[in-house]
């Protein structure tokens, strides 16, 4: 078992199609003068993570046509419309191969959450079997760390827009929560009014 960081893929799920936005992808939102989905593959390298895999989904050709994503593997998701389930379970399924021993789960509509959080989530891994995530005054949030050990049995149980909620939940114990109330916010770009915090 080895502790080395560099052994944690960033995974950006970025496929929603922004249904309550009015059909606005939300990996194309623009934030800080730039797609969201940018802004956010840059938090997760700053935080430390140096892979970077990013799922898309709606209107993926046009998020790679604008979005500037060097270095990044794109993951296509073409059930998209089935919700983050599918996403996360597209997401791990692109790590398979690469020998990575955890990924590190960040979510495109959360510009809250820079990489002050996401540097403090990746130094809890330890090993494949490693469970962290975020928590916001105690509360669970993102982003979250998978070891590997993990991703067949999250796979699975990722369905409909639960993601991995029904898996963690289940292991709640084996969780390593980190604090990150100070340094991040989890608020969500859901609707109309969340667009203030976009600037």
């Amino acid at each position: 078992m080895t502790d080395n960081k560099d052994q944690v893929v960033g995974l950006l799920l970025a496929a929603g199609g922004g249904r309550r936005l009015g059909g606005r992808p939300k990996a194309l939102l623009q934030h800080r003068g730039r797609p969201l989905v940018e802004h956010a593959v840059e938090v997760l390298r700053a935080g430390g993570c140096a892979r970077v895999h990013v799922v898309l989904g709606a209107r993926a050709d046009a998020v790679r046509a604008r979005a500037a994503l060097p270095g990044c593997v794109l993951v296509d998701n073409p059930e998209w419309e089935e919700g983050m389930g599918s996403s996360l379970r597209a997401g791990l399924g692109s790590l398979a191969d690469t020998g990575a021993g955890g990924a590190l789960v960040l979510l495109v509509d959360q510009p809250g959450i820079g990489p002050e959080a996401v540097a403090r989530v990746l130094g809890a891994y330890t090993s494949p079997l490693s469970l962290a995530a975020a928590s916001y005054g105690g509360e669970r949030g993102h982003p979250v760390l998978f070891g590997a050990g993990h991703w067949d049995a999250i796979a699975r149980s990722a369905t409909g827009d639960r993601g991995a909620r029904a898996y963690l939940k289940a292991h709640e114990e084996a969780i390593t929560l980190v604090e990150c109330g100070d340094v991040a916010q989890a608020y969500d770009i859901d609707t109309a009014a969340d667009l203030v915090h976009l600037e």
